[in-house]
């Protein structure tokens, strides 16, 4: 299926490819110092397909169980393909800037980001940050994911964070972070929807109608029944 105009919620999950970056000692008591964007090996994708409609037509993780270099492949293939509006939170800054230059180094095309207006701040065309259409495009200094989340009803992180991936990884619970990575996916995709609302490009009744719509939808998804439990519903659909 390739539905036209079509939007790619997405979130990438990381771990420091130390084979190219080593992390400097930090002083007792400090974090350790965040990679710089080439050496952030990309371990999920997570996407939510959702049709011109804005229903979602698929939740998961691209390239389950193959290496890096496979997954940006499955990656890249699919937004060639299918060519969807992609919509990220921080996506600008992060999440597209850490795939190109890790597909730099495994020698995978991304044609589709070079040759679209996704990587042009002021248009939805290829792309729509959340975090920078919110921002005013910098006029204004941003927030979390977590804060805006929390401001419509969702309850934001849950337990775990970004800086828990590495270990997380290295002790093998890779199904906690792929769900981790969903929430973040979910959530991302309800707050477009009311950003959607905020543009006046859905009317209240229609906003309540989609975003009821992918609640439940996520509700039977079992992998976010933590996520589900604790969201405000009214305040969600401003009933």
């Amino acid at each position: 299926m390739s539905p036209h105009g079509s939007y790619l919620v997405l979130d990438i999950e990381t771990i420091p490819d130390t084979s190219l970056w080593k992390a400097p000692d930090a002083p007792v008591g400090q974090d350790k110092p965040f990679p710089p964007t080439y050496a952030h090996k990309t371990i999920v994708i997570g996407c939510m397909w959702l049709d011109a409609d804005l229903r979602m037509l698929r939740l998961g993780v691209i390239g389950e169980g193959k290496d890096e270099k496979g997954v940006l492949e499955d990656f890249s293939a699919f937004v060639d393909r299918h060519r969807p509006t992609l919509v990220t939170y921080n996506g600008r800054g992060f999440d597209l800037p850490v795939l190109a230059l890790r597909a730099l180094h495994h020698a995978v095309p991304m044609g589709w980001y070079y040759d679209r207006g996704v990587r042009y701040r002021f248009s939805e065309e290829g792309h729509l940050d959340l975090c920078d259409h919110l921002a005013d495009h910098g006029a204004t200094r941003s927030v979390s994911l977590d804060a805006l989340a929390r401001l419509i009803g969702l309850p934001g992180k849950l337990g775990v964070d970004g800086s828990q991936i590495e270990g997380l990884h290295n002790a093998g619970q890779r199904d906690v972070i792929e769900n981790y990575c969903l929430c973040d996916v979910a959530q991302t995709a309800l707050l477009f929807l009311r950003f959607r609302l905020l543009q006046g490009k859905l009317s209240a009744e229609r906003y309540r109608e989609v975003a009821s719509d992918l609640s439940d939808k996520l509700r039977a998804d079992g992998r976010l029944d933590e996520l589900m439990s604790a969201v405000d519903g009214p305040r969600l659909l401003a009933a």
